[in-house]
């Protein structure tokens, strides 16, 4: 049987071990894992199971005060690991019915009627990052597309001036590079960061509860939990979880899709050929991309799942990206196929807490690459991408691409 530690961040320095995952999925699919620094937990390895774990909060919580959604424990190491009491819980740390009345307050501001409006927008900022964006020539497509798009449309959701995309984009890498050297230098560097990003989440919270708008700050900022308003601290908590949530998808959707197009040419010319494959294209982009690594929930008694006797207070960690190549569930499930008909994946979160703003994220994939598909022929990486390291989010540092015309 394959051994593997799952928490490991160097396990996916050169990629999600799709074959080791593969291996556990056959012969041990609730695996458990030990810890050097804690106790081990439960790595839930297929489709079904993580299904199962995700559709019974109240068996397995993500509550903040049961260790959080993270595969350290939230109430000991803070937000991100952190350690910052200033954050509050995010509602992705709650569960139902907490959960649940967060999530009303934020639907407003992803509701069809108000993505119907933004469409038109973010195509306009496609068009005019795609301006830039040199043609036959090598270029880091973090910096100059995949970064700066989803960013800017969560400035706007936000209500924040554009130019701050490069802010957001220095904190976001911030919060969920607590193992990355290179995105959390030092401990003083961090400190700054969360001082910076301190200062402009209460000014927001401040400008949004005396002049509220439409825009989802004033949403989080002006919520109110049984008759009373949430805390400054709630709402920097939400507002982290929105900015992360608001950009790793989709940036590292775009990228694990270049990359995947890369290795399958035939892909991009039948997207090229028939552009209405893209809306269900899409669906493939994200669970082949599988950006978000893993999701930890907490036993709250005695259970059993697959096969294996679950303890109360035991962590269970959901790992998406094998879920997401399950056999039993995709055919073929390591191919990229843009015709792939998905009636479910599990890259944005299943039950409970899937994730609200999926459809914002399919339309910024389906926007982007179909602005990209009538001016690239074929993509070709040049050198080895730069990855995040990382045992959270399957992202990238660095992307060089040459965009052939």
């Amino acid at each position: 049987m394959a051994s593997i530690d799952l928490k490991n961040p160097d396990t996916y320095r050169a990629g999600v071990p799709y074959a080791l995952l593969a291996q556990l999925r056959r012969e041990d699919p609730v695996y458990w894992n030990p810890e050097s620094d804690g106790a081990g937990f439960w790595a839930v390895l297929r489709f079904a199971d993580i299904v199962a774990v995700s559709r019974q909060p109240d068996l397995f919580s993500s509550a903040y005060e049961n260790g959080g959604h993270r595969i350290f424990n939230e109430n000991e190491a803070g937000l991100a690991g952190t350690g910052e009491s200033a954050i509050g819980i995010p509602f992705i740390s709650r569960d139902p019915p907490g959960h649940t009345r967060y999530r009303k307050f934020v639907m407003p501001a992803l509701s069809p009627a108000r993505l119907q409006g933004i469409e038109q927008r973010i195509a306009q900022r496609v068009d005019a990052l795609m301006t830039d964006l040199p043609i036959g020539e090598p270029v880091d497509i973090l910096r100059r597309f995949t970064v700066p798009l989803p960013l800017l449309t969560l400035a706007e959701l936000l209500g924040v001036e554009p130019e701050r995309w490069h802010d957001l984009h220095r904190w976001t890498d911030a919060f969920i590079g607590e193992d990355d050297p290179e995105l959390r230098t030092s401990p003083e560097d961090m400190g700054a960061i969360l001082g910076e990003f301190m200062d402009f989440a209460i000014a927001l919270y401040e400008t949004r509860r005396a002049d509220p708008g439409p825009d989802l700050a004033s949403l989080l900022a002006n919520a109110e939990i049984d008759g009373k308003p949430i805390p400054l601290g709630e709402f920097v908590g939400n507002l982290i979880l929105a900015l992360v949530g608001g950009n790793e998808t989709t940036r590292n959707s775009l990228n694990h899709t270049m990359i995947a197009l890369s290795r399958n040419p035939e892909q991009w010319q039948a997207l090229r050929v028939d552009p209405a494959l893209m809306t269900g294209a899409v669906k493939e982009m994200v669970r082949h991309a599988s950006p978000v690594i893993h999701m930890r929930r907490t036993a709250t008694r005695d259970t059993q799942l697959g096969g294996k006797t679950i303890r109360k207070g035991d962590k269970v960690v959901m790992f998406y990206p094998s879920g997401n190549r399950d056999e039993a569930v995709f055919a073929d499930a390591d191919r990229f196929d843009v015709t792939r008909k998905i009636g479910q994946h599990l890259a944005f979160g299943s039950g409970a807490h899937v994730c609200v703003g999926s459809r914002l994220a399919e339309m910024q994939l389906r926007l982007a690459f179909g602005a990209l598909a009538r001016q690239v022929t074929a993509f070709e990486i040049v050198g080895e991408p730069g990855r995040v390291r990382s045992n959270f989010i399957n992202g990238f540092k660095r992307l060089d691409v040459k965009l052939v015309g």
